[in-house]
């Protein structure tokens, strides 16, 4: 699981260039980017801030503004949910600049377990006085990710969600009544030959989940069921073949924080793992990679690497439990 490494304090003039997603409505919108403002202008410090109007465009534009982010010596800073956060801290990691989070998600599970506070305004007045200190990422096929990465059902399971969302609302109670739906369906179990930290071997499952945040872990009682994942590790995670009624319960156990009660799973951590489909060979799978459903070619290749994300974190006066 992650690892932090050392702090170093950001020039206290650093340009900020923040990219907000417009994604909840103009009001809303208006209201947060006028939060930020508010807050960067009382304290006279330089940023500039655009609206990301289009998720299509969202790499292109976050490349854009951390090109410039290197060369003006400033700090690239994502406003949105954890799928906004990863794909502007994927140029943040490239371009080489630090990167500051103002988390507006659902779940928020990055900002969270960095200490960064919920509340936006909180959150900016944190950032003006925060540290950079390199922390883990996870890849998978040199793909970023923050939290997690995931193929098999987790995927389905997103986009049936984000499917049901547009359709009935954003709330909790949908998301739930989704997620059922998607396990009352059909679906195929995965056929899977793993290699990591030098073993090999054979898994069935109907979806493999690759973790890099302990706090995730902990909310559905993991830490108990995956206590050898050291810092500098992932965490894979992946059902055993159960029926759809003993798939429901390991639901319920997660939901409720108890999946160290099951047998049901399997759980280890690793630094390296390739992930092949011995029955297809480079068979394209359909991957979440935190949040965002995209297809990866296998065999997909994970990884922790550790420090590579120049994070700006909160002071111990800022920072607030997840």
């Amino acid at each position: 699981m992650p690892a932090n490494l050392s702090a170093t304090t950001p020039a206290p003039d650093a340009p900020l260039f923040i990219l907000l997603n417009a994604g909840s409505g103009a009001a809303e919108t208006d209201e947060r980017r006028t939060a930020i403002e508010d807050v960067l202008q009382a304290a006279g410090r330089r940023f500039h801030l655009e609206l990301i109007d289009d998720p299509e465009g969202i790499d292109a534009q976050a490349r854009a503004l951390a090109a410039r982010t290197r060369d003006e010596g400033g700090i690239l800073v994502a406003a949105g949910g954890d799928g906004t956060i990863n794909a502007v801290a994927r140029q943040a990691v490239e371009h080489g600049c630090p990167f500051g989070a103002l988390p507006q998600g659902t779940f928020n599970y990055f900002g969270r377990t960095h200490g960064i506070p919920q509340h936006l305004t909180d959150a900016v007045h944190a950032l003006l006085r925060a540290s950079i200190r390199p922390v883990q990422i996870g890849t998978v096929n040199g793909r970023i990710f923050l939290v997690n990465a995931s193929i098999g059902l987790y995927p389905k399971l997103l986009e049936e969600r984000e499917h049901d969302k547009k359709q009935y609302g954003r709330s909790r109670f949908v998301a739930a009544l989704s997620a059922l739906k998607t396990l009352v369906l059909p679906h195929r179990r995965l056929r899977l030959s793993l290699e990591a930290e030098g073993k090999a071997f054979h898994l069935r499952t109907s979806t493999l989940f690759v973790g890099n945040n302990r706090l995730q872990m902990e909310q559905v009682g993991l830490t108990d069921v995956t206590p050898d994942v050291a810092d500098g590790e992932l965490a894979a995670l992946a059902p055993k073949p159960v029926g759809k009624v003993r798939m429901f319960l390991l639901m319920a156990r997660g939901a409720l924080g108890m999946l160290a009660d099951t047998d049901d799973l399997v759980a280890f951590g690793f630094r390296r793992m390739t992930v092949r489909t011995p029955l297809y060979g480079r068979r394209r799978l359909k991957a979440a990679v935190d949040g965002e459903v995209l297809h990866l070619t296998a065999p997909l290749q994970f990884e922790a690497l550790e420090g590579k994300l120049l994070l700006l974190v909160p002071g111990p006066g800022d920072a607030v439990a997840g």
